[in-house]
């Protein structure tokens, strides 16, 4: 596998070092945008195909093709070597993760928050948190990945991997969690998802890899399309918040119980994954990209099942788009924290 030198201030771009602050203006932006201009905003949620947003995927297309250009399939062979990341990213994904998350669910929405939700609304609330939780990322992970520096053909092999995985474990580990014999998974969804975000810009890094030739030649590229990533980025939270401005200024309150369980999850998620790397000595390239995957979510699908299952307008479809609203801000923290602490992790094994 090849490594990634630690990062410089020098080699953080003007976006990237702000990118905070770019993102909150980007969440106001929406709110204003779904506030002022709904005529847009329902323009580009009529945009769908198979419950995946064509806009929104456009603009993820952009912010994983730079990552994929960076993939060098020669490389692939050095994950069987080292096998600790994926293991790691597996067990928290698909052992742990989807049962916290139930978990976290029936305690702070039967229990602790029983006195302001009514019944009918905590159990539903509940269902989205689970599709939520058994849904690990397929996409965003990519620009995760690039931003603490991680290795572009470790992170593409345990997204692929997750992938394969989500295919025969997702329906069966939320029908056991909801307490049904069988759910109605939009396997089209799945399939489209994986095809836009993860198989079509592989090729296209593939292909531009080819043309470009030399290393040389490939890095310089990677310099100019890296603006790209938090373009997108910056875009597509625009776009979600817009989508879901008008519920967020309605429902504060309850939009804020619907966090609370989702923060302890995903920063608890990651201090598991992060810190088992780091027992187990895994590179920083490696780690920080592994505990990334365990701790975000795949939201689209889990968005998708939510409205089929229950409803447009249910309470599991609101608290998945939730997850959508937490989740940015969320990992931008700890793409920070896993950055700060990178000397803390070997750089080679």
């Amino acid at each position: 596998m090849s490594t990634t030198p630690a990062p410089t201030d020098s080699a953080i771009g003007f976006f990237e070092r702000y990118l905070t602050v770019w993102i909150a203006l980007a969440m106001a932006a929406g709110i204003a945008l779904g506030s002022f201009a709904p005529g847009v905003v329902n323009a580009i949620a009529a945009a769908e195909v198979y419950s995946i947003n064509l806009v929104v995927a456009v603009l993820i297309w952009a912010m994983v093709y730079p990552m994929m250009v960076g993939v060098d399939f020669g490389a692939v062979s050095g994950v069987a070597r080292q096998p600790k990341g994926l293991m790691v990213t597996l067990v928290v994904n698909w052992l742990i993760k989807p049962f916290t998350m139930a978990f976290l669910a029936v305690l702070f929405f039967d229990t602790l928050f029983a006195p302001w939700i009514a019944p009918e609304d905590a159990a539903q609330y509940t269902a989205g948190l689970i599709l939520l939780g058994a849904a690990p990322c397929t996409a965003m992970v990519f620009v995760w990945s690039q931003l603490t520096r991680g290795d572009a053909t470790y992170t593409l092999v345990q997204v692929s991997v997750n992938d394969l995985i989500m295919v025969v474990a997702f329906a069966p580990i939320v029908a056991f969690l909801l307490g049904v014999t069988e759910i109605s998974v939009p396997w089209s969804t799945l399939v489209l998802a994986t095809l836009l975000y993860v198989v079509l810009p592989l090729i296209a890094g593939l292909i531009t890899r080819r043309i470009l030739g030399g290393q040389e030649a490939i890095d310089a590229f990677k310099a100019r399309v890296k603006p790209l990533s938090i373009i997108g980025l910056i875009a597509t939270v625009v776009i979600l918040f817009g989508l879901q401005g008008e519920v967020i200024l309605a429902k504060p309150m309850v939009i804020a119980l619907i966090a609370v369980p989702i923060l302890i999850q995903s920063y608890g998620m990651f201090a598991l994954a992060y810190g088992a790397a780091h027992v187990l000595k895994v590179p920083h390239r490696i780690a920080a990209p592994c505990a990334m995957i365990a701790t975000s979510n795949f939201f689209e699908l889990a968005v998708a099942v939510a409205i089929s299952l229950f409803g447009l307008h249910s309470g599991a479809a609101l608290a998945t788009v939730v997850g959508v609203l937490v989740e940015v801000p969320v990992m931008l923290s700890l793409v920070a924290f896993a950055n700060r602490t990178r000397s803390r992790f070997p750089s080679h094994s």
